[in-house]
């Protein structure tokens, strides 16, 4: 398992590429915790937190495509860099201004929000030519996905050991200081400065031509809604054990479930088409919110979400080598950033959702709707199993760069990502 994941590391590049877009990714990765945390101390409501969360979502929703495909068509430093640094002060806006103005404090999550930068979807396009072969691009997929499982693992911990330490506010500064950080990383590197996308055929769709990236996208919305919702119904949860440590604990514990499930997923090679395994993987994973209902004990509640959370990383690796199979060519930083996108507006009503759900009928009722999201996942895939069947092309790692009208290549590795 370590082996194959330290033979990517080893790789040039691999390992400050992957903590960079790790460290770059802190502030989206823990922003729905913060703002919901943030709103809570300033005296804000359930519904309130749910709303701001819901519009950083949003938010992100429609900035990640968009600055995806600016990313395939300008390169990723003129992108990714700048838009960092807008997002983090929006942030930064939010955390100084607080709740006296409602409409400058949705404004700020919304900039925040719009200008998260696509860094999940850059990283995901930059292994096969740090990499090279197919086989170490789908092990780095995997290890990727177990990366974001230690990210989620501890940046509930982080925030709210510096909620503890100082306060919410100084919380969300710090966070988004140390993102601009991990992104300035990322696009100083040498493949994230040589890489180039692949030519593209003018489509005002873009990504969205695939039938089969859309019917992954559908399935995705709902693995987003219902992590969105447990976000606000681990609160609840918290607020009535009198512990406000208990949801770093549960938000750490499904992190933990899923790094451990991401792990033994990439010690292996799986044979058969990931379309009809990742089926499987997402029934699994709705199996395992449903349980959260019944809301026992902290330590027993903690166990469940670390049962939720093992088919999470594994399901995240899984979809990467369907979107590489389905995303049209010269559209790969887009294609992923729709997959993050499909999380962001889930997550968004799973929020929005989750808040109201909590006031009305408690915190079963929130954890209802995480159980919920994931049959409706599973059954999106299964209804839409014809078109994930037919990949629009399949993806190959491949030596030299994507678009060779300029050479932008370094001896020593490849850049782009190609059909």
């Amino acid at each position: 398992m370590a082996a194959g994941f330290l033979d990517i590391l080893r790789a040039r590049h691999a390992a400050r590429l992957l903590a960079g877009t790790l460290v770059g990714r802190l502030p989206s990765g823990t922003a729905h915790i913060a703002i919901v945390l943030f709103t809570r101390a300033e005296g804000g409501s359930y519904t309130l937190a749910g709303a701001l969360a819901a519009v950083y979502g949003l938010s992100t929703a429609v900035g990640q495509p968009l600055l995806g495909r600016a990313v395939d068509l300008y390169g990723q430093p003129r992108v990714q860099l700048p838009a960092s640094v807008v997002s983090g002060l929006g942030m930064a806006l939010l955390a100084l201004v607080g709740l006296e103005s409602l409409p400058l404090a949705y404004g700020a999550v919304m900039v925040a929000g719009l200008f998260t930068p696509p860094l999940e979807g850059g990283l995901r396009a930059l292994w096969p030519s740090v990499l090279g072969g197919e086989d170490r691009v789908h092990r780095a997929y995997a290890m990727d996905a177990v990366a974001q499982e230690v990210m989620f693992t501890v940046g509930p911990l982080l925030v709210t050991l510096l909620v503890s330490l100082w306060s919410p506010a100084a919380a969300l500064l710090v966070i988004n200081a140390i993102g601009v950080l991990g992104a300035l990383s990322v696009v100083l590197s040498e493949p994230s400065r040589a890489w180039r996308s692949a030519p593209r055929e003018a489509h005002w769709l873009g990504a969205l031509r695939s039938p089969g990236l859309l019917a992954l996208l559908g399935s995705f919305f709902f693995v987003g809604l219902a992590l969105g919702s447990i976000t606000v119904a681990g609160v609840a949860y918290a607020d009535g054990h009198g512990r406000e440590s208990v949801y770093g604990w549960l938000m750490a514990a499904l992190g933990l479930g899923a790094l451990v499930g991401g792990a033994v997923y990439g010690a292996r090679q799986w044979a058969g088409a990931p379309e009809r395994r990742l089926r499987v993987i997402v029934a699994l994973l709705a199996l395992g919110y449903l349980p959260l209902m019944l809301t026992p004990g902290v330590v027993a509640m903690t166990a469940l979400a670390a049962v939720a959370g093992v088919f999470l990383a594994p399901a995240i690796a899984c979809s990467f080598l369907v979107v590489d199979r389905h995303a049209p060519q010269g559209t790969v930083t887009e294609a992923f950033s729709w997959l993050v996108t499909t999380f962001g507006v889930g997550a968004a009503a799973g929020t929005a959702v989750a808040g109201p759900a909590v006031e009305l009928g408690g915190t079963t009722w929130s954890f209802a709707i995480a159980g919920a999201g994931g049959v409706a996942a599973l059954l999106v895939l299964l209804a839409t199993g014809r078109v994930l069947a037919v990949p629009g092309r399949t993806a190959v790692a491949v030596q030299g760069s994507e678009n060779d009208r300029n050479g932008a290549v370094e001896p020593g590795f490849s850049s782009g990502h190609q059909a």
